[in-house]
Formats: structure tokens, sequence, C-alpha cells
């Protein structure tokens, strides 16, 4: 009797741990972490934990199980011929980008040869490969994304002509644009942690049909890291240690992260600080951006002193802070539930570029810095599977944040210093859908936006340190909210070609009240509602072997925001915006063609070209204030300027990537953007549009084989002439250098680099890399910081 029982629970304990399996790299027999497994609904699903496995107890022996992750070719077979042919599951690495599945297009995951839009991958791979010292430059390193900086605590995406409040950057699926994101440089991007990042996706182009106003030019999704479930009987612990430090500007970089999960639930946690010192520029180029000078508070006085290094750009240093903190619980098959938190803080940090303006032949400001930069996101989301009448697939995510900044300066010998600190609660809810038919698949859902402005504003005696009351940025307790609906089709004709098309309608209310005891304008409140309905429609079609086509036309727009509506500050020495409580949406009209050549899976060719028309753009200009046409501001008089639907705006351009795969180890990549727009003026005649960025790529030769990784880059810009410069970039010729006339341009430049990664066993990575090595001095467009010159980068990960 006992043998019988003992041979009883053999059995048992056999087919359970037979359904337990192991999912590798093919090519490298890594286990591969975070794959999707799923069955042919969706109404059973897991992801395999960091050792790559999974339990396939939840199956039935005849069920079809798909296995999907973002970097491997999806595979799908019966349970029953999974376990005959072994435990261990092996996926092809996806040389082929459309063998990727994206996030961004819908919401949901999707092949990336169904979606009629270009999008860019970058996963955790490519991170620890470049290692950025922000995600700013993360964006960067990708060749198809621009950055302006005006600071090092900076980094302001441009896409396709667009920048700043026209582009969308969501976390976690939760919108980060709030209704103060300016049409100046906006550096909210730095506040996401690198390093906490799972993955990122940016989709080149509008995507206003999905994520509403301000997605124009282009939409950057950021996955932070999800924790995983453990298949194992007791709990799976996992973590990473990393370093990194960069000789430029001395920085030190600390990360750690944690994660355990069990069967139903799971935690990760992580932590990464970084402290940067004054960044030091290259040695060869415009002698304009040199440092050669600056102000100290010394004795009671302002001070200027010279620079001992004038290649120091002083002072630009500041320090940060990241905490990342996610809870997931798993009640039963259909229901997945996540908790996320998310924070971010710095240290103050300058504005570098309005502390080496000058007036009268001297420095005109003592003091000019932001306070800490602070973000905080909590989300709680609810991802429900099941075969439901309406849906197959449905997410729920609601989400609180706050935001805060302050701006503080001081001129030279001035003893007023004045303050402005805003405050954004900002609140969502999102409700997504996703219902599987034959060959179609239905994605629709709705939104709603809630955000409240507090601004302050005030004016210190450094001296007496007495306080007075003073102009805040916006009027205070100013409130925008957004409430849309839509709906997206994806019809699958055939295996090669696919139809996607969609619509939404945005409602946006905005409400601002304006102080009159503070503000001496001709109206007292701004009381805006504004709708707008987009669409999308665009194809898909694999051709055959070599020719891959894509077509997309689209429309997209930005609802004025209280920064548009109620802001004033100056935007230039001897200019000021003010208030304009008249205003509407701005809406763009797209259109873009992508060609994909393939030749033998050994030369890939990926091309495109674009052209958007932006109407009644919302533009900065000339404007009469009670008839004034300049008034008195921080005690300087100052043209008169606002926000204004006064504009069209052209933006064509074309883009082009290549790979050339030599040998399995040797393959050669190369990216290039060119960017051409034209803003109507007042006068009816054009100019340059400003976030037109200039001819820019990159080079990239490399070699890899097993652990170990060497990459031979180079990156180049090419010139924007004295005039071909945009008129807002015209009156800020300080940033500029100066061409054999005297008048501002940006030169072009190029960067020689090198960066190699050594992976040592399972556990370690030891990334090593060389950047600029001619030690080349040069800004890119529209910066107000030089660039990094020589500089040495090295980074240690710890993974367990």
């Amino acid at each position: 009797m006992r043998s019988i029982i003992s041979l009883f629970l053999f059995l048992i304990y056999s087919v359970t741990s037979a359904q337990q399996i192991k999912i590798l790299d093919k090519e490298t027999q890594q286990p591969i972490f975070n794959v999707a497994v799923f069955n042919k609904d969706k109404s059973k699903h897991l992801l395999s934990n960091f050792d790559g496995e999974a339990d396939l107890s939840i199956f039935s022996p005849g069920e079809i199980i798909f296995f999907r992750h973002v970097s491997h070719i999806q595979f799908h077979a019966t349970k029953r011929q999974i376990i005959r042919s072994g435990r261990e599951i092996f996926l092809l690495p996806s040389s082929n980008e459309l063998n990727e599945v994206v996030l961004s297009v819908s919401k949901f995951e999707q092949s990336r040869r169904n979606v009629p839009n270009k999008v860019i991958g970058i996963n955790q791979a490519d991170i620890v490969a470049v290692a950025p010292q922000t995600s700013a430059d993360l964006l960067e390193s990708t060749g198809q994304v621009y950055v302006q900086k005006s600071q090092l605590g900076g980094g302001s995406p441009m896409i396709r002509g667009f920048a700043t409040n026209r582009l969308l950057i969501t976390v976690d699926g939760v919108r980060m644009n709030t209704a103060i994101f300016r049409g100046g440089n906006v550096q909210n991007v730095i506040s996401i942690d690198p390093l906490a990042l799972e993955r990122v996706e940016v989709v080149l182009g509008p995507g206003s049909n999905i994520f509403g106003s301000d997605a124009i030019g282009g939409v950057m999704n950021f996955y932070t890291t999800n924790p995983a479930y453990s298949v194992a009987r007791g709990g799976n612990l996992s973590g990473k240690v990393y370093s990194r430090y960069a000789t430029a500007n001395n920085e030190k970089t600390g990360h750690l992260s944690l994660s355990y999960g069990k069967k139903n639930w799971a935690l990760f946690s992580a932590v990464t600080y970084s402290d940067f010192d004054d960044l030091k520029m290259g040695s060869n180029g415009p002698e304009e951006y040199l440092r050669d000078e600056f102000v100290i508070r010394r004795g009671g006085e302002d001070i200027t002193l010279q620079n001992d290094d004038p290649r120091v750009q002083v002072p630009t240093g500041y320090d940060q802070i990241n905490l990342l903190q996610k809870l997931r619980y798993k009640p039963s098959e259909e229901y997945d539930f996540s908790l996320a938190l998310i924070y971010s803080t710095t240290s103050n940090y300058p504005r570098y570029d309005r502390l080496y303006r000058k007036r009268n032949g001297e420095l005109r400001s003592a003091e000019w810095y932001y306070g800490p930069q602070e973000w905080l996101q909590t989300n709680f989301q609810i991802d429900k599977a099941g075969s439901g009448r309406f849906y197959n697939e449905a997410k729920l995510t609601a989400a609180y944040q706050f935001f805060e900044e302050s701006r503080h300066d001081r001129n030279l010998r001035d003893d007023i210093k004045y303050h402005s600190t805003e405050e954004v609660d900002a609140f969502s809810l999102n409700l997504d859908f996703e219902k599987l038919f034959a060959k179609t698949t239905f994605f629709y859902g709705g939104e709603y936006v809630f955000n409240r402005v507090n601004s302050t504003g005030s004016e210190s005696n450094i001296i007496t340190g007495d306080q007075f009351p003073g102009t805040s940025r916006y009027p205070d307790d100013a409130t925008w909210q957004s409430l849309a609906a839509y709906g997206n089709l994806q019809w699958e004709l055939n295996p090669q070609l696919t139809v996607q098309t969609g619509a939404r309608y945005s409602y946006v209310l905005l409400n601002a009240v304006f102080d009159e005891e503070v503000y001496d304008f001709p109206f007292s409140n701004a009381d805006l509602e504004t709708g707008a309905l987009t669409g999308s429609a665009g194809i898909n079609w694999q051709q055959n072997d070599i020719f891959g086509w894509q077509f997309n036309l689209s429309t997209a727009f930005r609802a004025p925001n209280i920064d548009d509506v109620g802001k004033i500050f100056d935007s230039a020495p001897g200019l000021v915006v003010v208030p304009n409580p008249v205003l509407k949406p701005e809406k763009a009209y797209n259109a873009e063609l992508g060609l994909r050549l393939n030749f033998d899976k050994v030369v890939h060719l990926d091309l495109a070209g674009y052209y958007t028309l932006l109407d009644e753009a919302l533009v900065r200009r000339d404007f009469e204030l009670k008839g004034e046409e300049f008034i008195e501001y921080h005690g300087e008089m100052s043209r008169v300027q606002a926000i204004q639907n006064a504009a069209r705006a052209h933006v064509y351009g074309f883009e082009a990537g290549a790979k050339v795969k030599f040998t399995e180890q040797l393959k050669l990549l190369a990216q290039v953007s060119v960017t051409k727009g034209e803003e109507e003026l007042d006068d009816g005649s054009s100019a340059p549009l400003r976030h037109a960025a200039p001819l820019f790529g990159n080079l990239h030769l490399v070699w890899e084989k097993g652990d170990l990784k060497f990459d031979l880059f180079g990156e180049y810009n090419g010139e924007i002439a004295a005039g071909e410069l945009a008129p807002s970039e015209r009156d800020k010729d300080y940033l500029y250098a100066l061409d054999e006339n005297g008048d501002p341009y940006a030169p072009e430049w190029y960067t020689l680099n090198f960066s190699s990664r050594y992976e040592l066993g399972k556990m370690w990575v030891l990334t090593a890399a060389l950047e600029n090595i001619t030690n080349r001095r040069y800004r890119t467009y529209s910066s107000g910081i030089a660039a990094a010159g020589r500089n040495l980068i090295l980074a240690l990960q710890y993974s367990f």
C-alpha cells in the first residue's frame, strides 16, 4: 500500500513539474524575462520570471499557447506539443523589427508588422549599452530624436519639427504633459529614471487618435520595470546594482533595484542617485561658447571673476534622486492589479543660458536658477482578460500626479530677487478595451484628465531679508479638463496587409481668473470650451520578401492650456509675454509614406517621408495691452507679446535608416534625418520654423560576439546658417557662434566615439566608452550649454 501511495505522489509531482517550462534565447541560451504566455483569446495569461520559467498548469492539453517577447519572434504550439518536446522553449531573437511587439499605437500589444506608424523601440539591453545620464540622453542616442539643452539639468526633445507642448510624454500609460507645458523648452523628461525602465517606445508623427491633445509631432512612451510573478514553489528574489562615472562632469551615479515575486503577488523597488559637477566642453570649436567670466556673491556684493578654465561651464552642476515602488497582485487568471509610486526630485540647478547674457558689456544676471523639479506619480491599474461580450481585454488606469517647479533670478548688483513657484495637481482616468474578431481587432476607450494649477510670485531683498508679494507666472487656482472617447479598428486583410483606422473626440475646458489687484489687464478671466475631432487611416503592406510599405494619414490637435492663456514672463531680453484669453486649438494634418527594403536579410533599408500642415498655430507674436506696445517688467521696458492663433506652419522631412550585416558578428548601422519647416508671419511672408532641427544622424560599426561588444560610432549635425535661423532664435544671438559677417548661426559638427560592453558570466556587465574622442566644442541647435568634451564613461552592473 505504501508503494502505491508513493507511486501516486511521484506521478502527481511528475505531472506538475512537467508543466513548468523554461524559455531561453536560442542564440545565447540565456533565460528570457517577461515573456508573455497566453492562449488565443488572452483569457489565460502569465509572464516568465527572471529565470525564464513559466508554469503551464492553467492551460488545457490541446490549447494553443503563444509566447511573445518584444525582442524575439513570436512562437506558438499546443501545450501537449510543448510538454512532449521537453521542458525548454527556444525563441529566436528578432533581427527584423517587424517581429517586435509594440504597445504605443493602441495601448495593447500589436505586432509591428500590423502598425502603420513608425515606432522606435528601446529595450533594457540598449539602455545598458548606451549608459545614458538622463532619459533625454537615451532618446538622443537613437539618432531619430533631437534634444535641446538650456542647462545641464535639461533635455527638450524635438521630433519631426515639433517640440515641447506639441509632443506628448507618457509614463506607464499615464499622461505626463500638464496644463503648464510650455512652448519654450521643457525638461520634464529628465525626471524619468532610465535605469528603472523596461522599455521605451517613441511614435514618430501624430498620436492624437489615442492620446489626445499635444500629440502633434510624436509620443514618447516610457514603461517602468514590472515586478514578475514566480512560478517556483517559494518566492523569487532578484536584483541589480549599477554604478556609473563620467569624467566630463565628474558624474557619480548609483542604482539599486530589487524584485521579489510569489505566485500571486510581486514587488519591485528601485532607487537611483546622481551627482553632476560643472560640465567641461571640448577644446576645438567656436570661442563664443567659452565661459570667460562668472559672478559670485562675496562680502555682501556681486563680484565678476575670470574663469581659470573657460571650458568649464560655471555653474551647471546639480544632483537628482529617483524612486520607484511597484506592487502587483493577481487574485485569479482574469485579473491583474498593479499599484505604482514614482518619485523624482532635483536640487536647485542653474539656468545656464541666462547666466552669460550681457547688457552694456557686462553680465546681466547675478543669479538665475530653477528650484527643485519635483514629480510624484501614483497609478493604479487593473488588467482584465477574458472572452467577454464586449471585450477580450480591458484596462483601467487611475492616476494622480504632483508637479512642482520654481524660478529664481536676480540682476547683477540688484538687491531684489524674483521668485515664482508653480504646483500642478493632475488626475486622470483611462478605460481601454480590446475586442478580437476573426480578422479584425477593435480598440476603444475613454479618458478624463483634470489639472489644477497653483502659482505664486514673490520678491525678496537679499540684504534685509524682507519678502514682498510679486507677480505669479500663471493665474492661481486655474483648471484644465479634458474628456474624450476614441475607437480604433485594425483589419488584417491577409498576413501581408493590415489596415488601421480610427477617430477620437476630445472636449476641453479651461478656467482661469486673473487677480485684479496684481494684474492690470483689460479682462478678469479666461473661460474656454473647445473640442476637436481627430482621425487616422493607414496601411502596413509587406508586398514581398523585399518590399514593405507603410502609409498613414492622420490629424492631430493641441488645445490651449494655462501656459498659452495665462502666462506672464520675460521670454528674452526686452520681451515680455502676457496672457491672451481668446484662443482656440491648433490642428495638424499629416501624411507620411514609409518603405522598407530587405535584401536577403543582409541589407535593410528603412525610408520615410512626411508632410505636416499646422493650422491656427499657437505662436508668440507682438501684442498690445490696453493699447500699449511696451510695458515695464522686472524694472525693464519690454515689448509686449502674447500667444495667438496667428499662423500656419508647414513641416516636411525625410528619414533613412540602414542596417548592413557583414557577418554574424559585424554590422553597420546608420540613421539620418532631414527636417524643413516654415512658419507664416504677420505680414504674410514666411520664416524658418523654430523647432526644425538641422540635418542630423549617426553611423555605428558594431562587432558583437558572445559576451563582448564593440561599437565605433560617429554623430553628425548640419549647419543652420544665419539666414535660416527662426526669428525667435535670432533674438537669442548669445546662444550661437558668429559667422564671418558677425551674424549668429549654428555651426555643423561631428563627433567620433567608441563604446564597449563585456558580460562577465551571467551576473556582471562592464561598460566603457570614450565619447567625443577628437574633443570637439559644439552645441546642439538652440542649446544654451555646450556639449561634453572628451568624456570617459565607466559603468558596472551586477545582477542576481
